[in-house]
């Protein structure tokens, strides 16, 4: 049965809009939550580095890749949990743990300790990311959810914006001697401020989350049932897989993991670097750099929404993937062509990169659910979360190893370019079954 021959009696796309302002905003503020203690690190990195916790950009490089180690953990049972118990319960208990192991990043100075504090984070907040994505396919349609997917990653951009901001504002305000606290510095204060939101957080998510429509008191019993009918319908579609170790072995997935570790070398390599990058090609104060590095992430968040609606509203997934990724390879390269000498050209061809790493997301992560059966697809995700991670953890430790090495940023705009168009060619490679007939820019065409 589909929405259109369920018993909804409100406006079908007036229960969809409520749907939308209630779960959205859960998942969008808990990946936001989660996605902080990474832009933070990026102003840290010099604090630890001249305080002598860090003696070089490659041990910060290697203290801040710990976290994937954790990370990749616990990814898959993770996923499986959410997706056949409880996203309710998992992200609860994960936001307390990750708020407390977050806030004593700021108060550790042994970088023994800081490297398991850091694995330790990973661990907890592997789970965040693929469990959400199981969540949001408890409650949205397929011609609901890339837009879906988008507002929730949205909260990847949009906290490298605010929190590019905050970081700085706050790493400066903690700096004066006359609001120091106890012994710590700068930068250490913004860390430790920064931890208190998640633990606040928990509270509000355990309150007002429900893990399915029929779970839900706020949703009028014939528009949850309706949801679910369309859920389940939708499924009728896709080929059923016995277990997760079927899906392991489908060849889609297989690619489309190989692509987000590619696609992840690009994306954490930049996230992680750029305020650094900025300052050295600029030379500004760390509240300048913070308002400068927000700007890619805040066109980032505009093109990314416009992409995944045009994405719904074709139904048409890797064609919005592809393109993106090739045009991302092209602006690292041409920001490392223009250099120090030319900071306006390369900070737009660093504008450029960000806006396409960021615009696919939405597309690429509802072609996940079309390819898999459902009792496989929060598995199917968390294992390509899990290549993504890795492919983080390479980009991270890559960028600062090769600033080290050379003595600048140039190779490592190329190592991110070249990432980037890797990514680029596997997706070309992916034979999506997402509905579409066809899979090139001509079934763009048709279908509009």
């Amino acid at each position: 049965m589909t929405l259109s021959s369920s018993p909804l009696v409100t406006n079908e796309s007036a229960a969809s809009a409520r749907r939308f302002a209630r779960v959205l905003p859960l998942a969008f503020i808990t990946y936001s939550l989660a996605y902080l203690d990474r832009v933070n690190l990026g102003f840290a990195a010099k604090g630890m580095v001249d305080s002598g916790i860090a003696h070089s950009k490659t041990q910060f490089a290697i203290f801040n890749a710990s976290f994937f180690v954790g990370y990749i953990l616990f990814q898959i049972p993770g996923a499986s949990y959410a997706a056949h118990r409880s996203v309710k319960k998992l992200m609860f208990w994960a936001l307390i743990f990750w708020g407390i192991v977050a806030s004593l990043t700021g108060v550790l100075r042994s970088y023994p300790l800081l490297i398991i504090d850091r694995i330790l984070l990973g661990a907890v907040e592997g789970v965040v990311f693929p469990a959400l994505l199981v969540f949001l396919t408890h409650w949205f349609t397929k011609r609901e959810r890339s837009r879906a997917n988008t507002l929730l990653i949205l909260g990847n951009p949009l906290t490298m914006l605010w929190a590019s901001m905050a970081s700085g504002n706050l790493v400066e305000y903690f700096s004066r001697p006359v609001h120091q606290l106890f012994g710590l510095q700068g930068w250490q204060l913004m860390i430790l401020a920064e931890g208190v939101p998640t633990l606040i957080w928990a509270g509000l998510w355990w309150m007002l989350a429900d893990d399915r429509p029929p779970d839900a008191a706020w949703l009028a019993p014939a528009d949850a049932l309706a949801v679910q009918q369309a859920l389940d319908a939708e499924q009728q579609s896709v080929k059923q897989m016995k277990d997760y170790r079927t899906a392991f072995r489908d060849p889609r997935v297989i690619l489309l993991c190989l692509l987000f570790f590619a696609w992840s070398v690009g994306i954490y390599g930049l996230n992680m670097w750029l305020p650094v990058i900025v300052t050295h090609l600029s030379s500004m104060g760390i509240a300048k750099v913070g308002m400068l590095n927000a700007i890619p992430y805040l066109i980032g968040a505009v093109v990314m929404f416009g992409i995944s609606t045009l994405s719904d509203r074709l139904l048409v997934r890797k064609t919005f993937v592809w393109p993106f990724m090739f045009l991302g390879g092209a602006a690292f390269l041409a920001s490392y062509l223009a250099g120090e000498t030319h900071f306006v050209i390369a900070f737009i061809g660093l504008i450029v990169a960000c806006m396409c790493m960021y615009a696919p997301y939405g597309p690429f992560w509802a072609m996940v659910p079309e390819m898999v059966s459902r009792n496989v697809v929060g598995e199917s995700m968390a294992l390509i979360n899990t290549l993504g991670a890795a492919g983080g953890m390479v980009g991270t430790v890559g960028v600062g190893a090769l600033s080290d090495w050379t003595g600048g940023y140039g190779a490592s705009f190329v190592c991110l370019s070249t990432a980037l168009f890797v990514a680029g060619a596997l997706t070309l490679a992916v034979r999506a079954r997402d509905g579409t007939p066809q899979r090139g820019f001509e079934g763009v065409v048709r279908r509009a």
